[in-house]
Formats: C-alpha cells, structure tokens, sequence
C-alpha cells in the first residue's frame, strides 16, 4: 500500500481519510486542529507537524474549507515542496484560484488536479461520493485507486484544473434552486393543511426524484438543520462561486439576486444562521423578511 498525504481534517476530510486508512494506506494527516489529527490517529493515520510534511508525499489530497483556508496553507514555500508531486485539491474553491494554484504547482515542478466531490460527509463516510475530476490524464491515472476508494464514481472533467471547480459550483446551484423551491412549495402546501412530509415524498417519489430532492426534502420537512452536514455560510460561498463562473462566460442568472437575497436573509436570522443549508427553506416558512420585501411578498 501507499503513503499519502491528506490536509485538511473537517467533517468530510475525515472522513474520506477514514476510506483511505481503511483501505490499507498509511495516511499522513495534516489539520489546523490538533483534535482531528488525534482523532485520525486513532484510527491508524500518521500524525505530522506542518502541512509541508503531508505534502511531500508522492501524492497528497488536500479537503480545506475555501479559498482562504486554501491561500493560508499552499504558500509559495509549500507548494516548492510539490517537486515532482502530485496534489489533489479537494474542496469547492473558485476556479480562479484553482487555475492559480495550479500555475504555481505546475511553475515548481508539480502537478495540481482539481477533484471537488458531491455528497455530505455520511456519503464521504460510505465511500459513495461523486467525484469530479479535471487535470493531467498521467495524473489523474495514478489517483484513480484512492478515488475509487472515496467515491462511487468519478467524472473526468478535461485538462484544466479549474473547470472542475466551475461545474461543481454549478452543480451547488441547481441544489440551491431544488432547496428553495422545496421550502416554497412547503410553505404554500402546508397553508393548506398538507404535512411537509406528504408533500415532500409526493415530489420525490413522481417527477423529482434524486439526491436532492429526496434528500433535502426529508430534512426540510422534518425541519432537521442541526448539527448542519453544509453549513449555510458554506452555501452562501458556493452562491459567490456560481456568480464568478456565470460572469467569467458571460452568462446572467436571473434567479441569482433573489437566491442571494434569501441566504442573506437566513444568514441575519438568529435561529438560522448556524444552521444546514437547507434552513434556507425556513425562509418562506417563516415569512422572514428578505432585503427589498418580505419572503411571501
């Protein structure tokens, strides 16, 4: 088996770690919280130091939060350490900062693949992840075996590092849309006297079925937010996301204000703010007031 290396130790890095120690790696783990490395290590990883000690393995994966996150960690000094290396940059970043990281790599002898994943962290914990994948075919070749041990399937993406990362973003807002037209729907049909669980499996189980919709729609019906497996400030940074790769080719959403409107809304609410992406439907539920209006205007 190998020795990887894998940075970053959240809900979902830990527990795609957890698949690859499983699988019989000798995974070097690298978090800003002492706590997740211990935790890691109890489950048979290799502790180490400093980001740039899991970045000279041959292959490291990195799971970071966003951009920032992403910034503090691969410095220049860091990424001269990628000789001759592979990296795997997990997590949604901006496709502009994808394309940067991987100048620098590239520049230092490396070579950066872009592989942001779909799914919550109890998918990552199955193994059952999507992972959309875009870089060198000789490097994304010698990676397959650790991303079959994370992910259900893997979608090859082209060459370019950053184009991952602009489709994930557009997948995040599709499920935005599916999430607020679950909680408006909700709203409408509970008015009514319908259970939210009723109408909720009547759109999964006819014209809406998927991940999301069956998904989001048990959570949003059951008003289960807490603890969040996406957390709505992570959702507002994907909607920053989607807004950057519409602009970069020119397309205008017309929905976009009125998504940003509601998150911004969520986000100023007290009872929301910490909570699942999803609470974006309570929103609508709730009547809470959006900038320019009310939701139910």
């Amino acid at each position: 088996m190998s020795t990887i290396g894998f940075l970053g130790l959240g809900s979902m890095g830990s527990a795609m770690a957890s698949r690859l120690i499983d699988a019989g790696h000798e995974v070097r783990v690298w978090n800003r919280s002492p706590d997740a490395v211990a935790a890691a290590v109890s489950r048979g990883a290799v502790g180490v130091d400093a980001p740039e000690d899991a970045l000279a393995c041959a292959i490291s994966f990195s799971m970071l939060a966003n951009d920032e996150a992403m910034q503090a960690v691969m410095t220049q000094d860091r990424i001269a350490v990628l000789g001759g290396r592979i990296h795997v940059a997990m997590a949604s970043i901006s496709p502009d900062l994808a394309a940067s990281l991987a100048d620098h790599v590239t520049a230092a002898g490396g070579t950066y693949v872009a592989a942001p994943v779909l799914g919550r962290p109890s998918v990552a914990a199955e193994g059952e992840l999507n992972i959309l994948v875009a870089g060198s075919p000789d490097a994304v070749a010698d990676i397959q075996p650790y991303l079959d041990v994370m992910g259900k399937r893997v979608w090859i993406l082209g060459e370019r590092p950053a184009v991952a990362n602009a489709v994930k973003a557009a997948v995040n807002y599709n499920i935005i849309h599916a999430m607020q037209a679950i909680g408006e729907s909700v709203a409408m049909t509970e008015r009514l006297g319908v259970p939210a669980e009723t109408f909720t499996e009547l759109l999964s189980s006819t014209l809406f079925g998927g991940v999301a919709y069956s998904g989001y729609g048990d959570i949003i019906a059951a008003q289960r937010y807490s603890p969040p497996g996406f957390h709505i400030t992570l959702g507002r940074k994907d909607l920053d996301l989607a807004e950057q790769v519409a602009r970069s080719v020119g397309v205008s959403p017309a929905t976009l204000p009125a998504l940003t409107a509601v998150f911004e809304a969520a986000l100023a609410h007290d009872d929301l703010k910490d909570l699942d992406w999803s609470a974006i439907a309570e929103v609508s539920r709730r009547d809470v007031p959006i900038p320019g209006g009310t939701a139910t205007e």
